[in-house]
């Protein structure tokens, strides 16, 4: 990654993380986060030259978006947010979460995370949500995606794909589940985050190889489609990997200086209705 590359106007990290200790956790949290509050996370933003964020809502906190909306205050037109609502929440509460700035609903589906949308409500919640131009931030084992391409294809509005496709056992470029993840990636309003290779990676730091392959072929086949994100503060994760190392990453996923600036901005721009940038 080149100093220009992490200094691009309005490049933005697509999945991080605020917790604030005065925000109690929910009885569903799985874990103690660290205290990670906005200010922190702004001066990894000044590190790595980025100026715009997708905040995701945190498992601890549940349905209790009261973290989120406080972060999403503080960093103002400069970030978008991706709550976790129950499954009967009113038309109103969902515009007033846009108009704090949320963009998306999250579906964490991994077993004992602490995920609390259940898949059948998904079709649902999707059709409530597409006419605020929200997305489905959807994380789940990537080797269980032949099981569900059919019902995330039939979904309407967008779709982002946490971590790489989160697969639990790094599978080889050429397994039909990472097939499907490419095919998914052929339709309109599907993205992918290239992120958190240390969650999964069974080679391990500093190249993550197995699931570094991955993200080469991702940005082979649809670099339009591709996001990166940090995963900060890196939650449950020790010792905790570098956020520069992370950026870094991006260099070798996506070796074409035009690739990452679709990436960082312009892929961003338009999965989280950012708006686009005039050139300099």
């Amino acid at each position: 990654m080149t100093t220009t590359d992490s200094r691009l106007r309005g490049a933005c990290d697509c999945h991080v993380h605020i917790y604030e200790d005065r925000y109690p956790l929910a009885p569903s949290a799985t874990f103690q986060p660290p205290h990670s509050p906005v200010s922190a996370y702004r001066d990894v933003q000044r590190a790595l030259g980025l100026e715009r964020a997708v905040l995701v809502q945190p498992t601890g906190y549940g349905f209790d978006n009261a973290c989120l909306l406080d972060a999403l205050a503080q960093l103002g037109a400069s970030a978008r947010g991706i709550a976790v609502v129950p499954a009967d929440v009113s038309d109103a509460e969902l515009q007033g979460l846009h108009d704090a700035g949320v963009r998306g609903l999250r579906y964490m589906m991994l077993a004992g995370s602490g995920g609390l949308l259940p898949w059948d409500s998904l079709p649902t919640m999707a059709a409530r949500i597409a006419p605020l131009g929200w997305n489905i931030n959807l994380q789940l084992d990537g080797r269980d995606l032949p099981q569900y391409k059919a019902l995330i294809d039939s979904l309407p509005g967008r779709v982002v794909i946490d971590h790489t496709g989160k697969f639990l056992e790094p599978v080889p470029v050429d397994h039909p589940a990472f097939r499907a993840l490419q095919r998914l990636l052929d339709h309109e309003g599907r993205w992918v985050k290239l992120s958190a290779p240390y969650e999964t990676s069974r080679r391990g730091p500093p190249h993550y190889e197995d699931v570094s392959a991955l993200a080469r072929a991702l940005v082979r086949s649809h670099p339009e489609r591709c996001l990166w994100a940090s995963n900060w503060p890196h939650p449950n994760r020790t010792p905790r990997p570098e956020d520069a190392a992370m950026l870094a990453l991006l260099a070798d996923w996506a070796p074409a200086a035009r690739e990452r600036e679709a990436i960082l901005v312009h892929n961003a721009a338009a999965a989280y209705g950012f708006a686009t940038l005039a050139a300099r």
